[in-house]
């Protein structure tokens, strides 16, 4: 199990992070999410390691993290910081050897390169992929010696649709063989689909965390949507705690309390027009997110000492 307990960070009088803490189990995808600037890739560098913290600690299996431990580990950073005149096989060649697989790293280049469908470019240079083609290459370095620790920043950034369901099942076999797994992405859509639990941090504290279907859960909101035929005016009853929050004649969606019962309101949409769709359930995890910190995933929070999160 990753541990990461009370993590503080100040850049000169800027406080980065302000007691961060949680954990990932082996086995289990988290979504860590924030705003920009929130603390998101402060935590994941200090996970690796690759700054100094103030206060707290990072354990694996309640051990602290030294070297040789984060050889077991595979991280992905937001920026790209791959050798763009390497041969891309070659690069994935040495960066195995460097993790210590020796003998097998060219096996386990081969594998990846299948894997995330870039063998028909092992012999180009990594600069002369596009941007979707590079963040592969940055994703089988992370990838390539089936680390027990995956801590991946922004890791479907300027991926396809094909590429993303690629990814995706790639992480779902890595968890499926025990690894555990941090992932940080504004991509919430997405998020809600591969992560199991969630810690969203805003300026540099954690603000929620929890399973996603039961953070979803405990929200005391619910959302009817319909979706009627023809343009209409919909304007449902039900006083103050019912409110039209969008409407495009056709496709409304209203806002209710958690314990309201929507089949009146159901009723009502069937009378004012002829009915295609309804459904009835809490907040998405966007939703959950804008409840937690008052903003969209990709809203900068202000400045905090370099953390960029982009």
């Amino acid at each position: 199990m990753l541990l990461v307990d009370e993590l503080t960070k100040r850049f000169g009088q800027v406080v980065a992070l302000d007691g961060v803490g949680f954990d990932v189990q082996p086995g289990e995808i988290v979504g860590f999410l924030g705003p920009n600037g929130a603390g998101k890739t402060t935590t994941m560098r200090a996970i690796m390691g690759l700054i100094a913290l103030d206060q707290g600690t990072v354990t694996w299996h309640g051990q602290r993290v030294d070297p040789d431990t984060r050889q077991r580990f595979g991280y992905m950073p937001a920026e790209r910081g791959m050798y763009q005149r390497m041969k891309v096989r070659d690069h994935l060649v040495y960066y195995a050897t460097m993790c210590g697989l020796r003998d097998a790293a060219e096996p386990a280049a081969d594998e990846w390169l299948e894997r995330l469908g870039l063998a028909d470019r092992a012999g180009d240079s990594v600069q002369s992929l596009s941007s979707g083609n590079q963040q592969r290459v940055q994703l089988a370095l992370a990838l390539i010696n089936e680390p027990d620790l995956l801590v991946l920043d922004e890791p479907f950034s300027g991926l396809d649709p094909i590429a993303v369901d690629t990814l995706s099942d790639v992480l779902r076999d890595q968890v499926a063989r025990g690894a555990a797994l941090l992932l940080s992405s504004h991509q919430l859509d997405l998020v809600a689909d591969v992560c199991s639990s969630v810690v969203i941090v805003d300026t540099g504290r954690v603000v929620l965390r929890g399973e996603v279907a039961a953070l979803r859960a405990a929200s005391p909101t619910r959302y009817l949507d319909v979706e009627f035929a023809e343009p209409i005016t919909f304007a449902p009853g039900g006083g103050a705690d019912v409110s039209v929050i969008d409407g495009a004649r056709r496709r409304y969606r209203i806002a209710m309390a958690s314990d309201a019962d929507p089949e009146a309101l159901i009723a009502s949409a069937r009378t004012s027009g002829s009915l295609l769709s309804y459904s009835f359930a809490p907040p998405d995890l966007s939703e959950v997110f804008l409840a937690a910190v008052g903003r969209p995933a990709g809203a900068v929070s202000g400045d905090t000492g370099g953390d960029d999160d982009a």
